[in-house]
């Protein structure tokens, strides 16, 4: 892959998953501009996306994980929602293909990554190491703890007042800002 094609791949896969958040559909934006002559097929597309969500996730759970180090999992958890709330349309294409399927080879690919991501979750929560049996299972009930956050944040009505602007400061912001002063 030459520069050029390199960044070009990587406009078109922002330009997807711009059209992709924009539409909240979870269907596979593939009339995208660029798509055709950029991805082989739809499976190389669903792959690129899988690989821009994991590597959106792993550097959020990072950035959590420095502010926030006594609570692991409530870190993690952070990281998997906030993650949801960037990359939401690419997300709902990612459930979408997983719950009703994409073929046999995407329905591999994402069995795959998901298991992976879930070993990722658990041994970042502190949770299990990631090479233990049951890893898996453990990442799984924090994504579903993540999804359930997620899923209370936007039935919840917006908050007005002094924190409306952005995310309310942690036991250490507080901590760290009294010691300042």
């Amino acid at each position: 892959m030459t520069w050029n094609s390199y960044h070009r791949r990587g406009e078109v896969l922002a330009a997807v998953a711009a059209t992709a958040d924009a539409r909240r559909d979870g269907l596979l934006p593939t009339d995208v501009a660029g798509v055709a002559e950029t991805f082989r097929d739809d499976l190389d597309l669903l792959g690129a996306l899988q690989l821009r969500w994991h590597t959106r996730l792993a550097g959020r759970i990072d950035r959590e994980l420095s502010g926030q180090p006594l609570d692991l999992e409530a870190a993690v958890v952070a990281a998997w929602v906030a993650t949801a709330g960037d990359l939401a349309g690419v997300r709902m294409v990612l459930d979408r293909a997983m719950t009703e399927g994409a073929g046999e080879e995407a329905d591999r690919m994402l069995g795959i990554a998901v298991t992976k991501e879930r070993l990722v979750l658990a041994a970042m929560a502190g949770r299990s190491s990631f090479d233990d049996a049951a890893s898996a299972a453990v990442g799984a009930a924090i994504e579903d703890r993540a999804r359930a956050t997620l899923a209370a944040e936007a039935a919840a009505p917006p908050r007005v007042g002094a924190h409306a602007a952005g995310p309310r400061p942690t036991l250490l912001d507080r901590l760290r800002a009294a010691l300042a002063a």
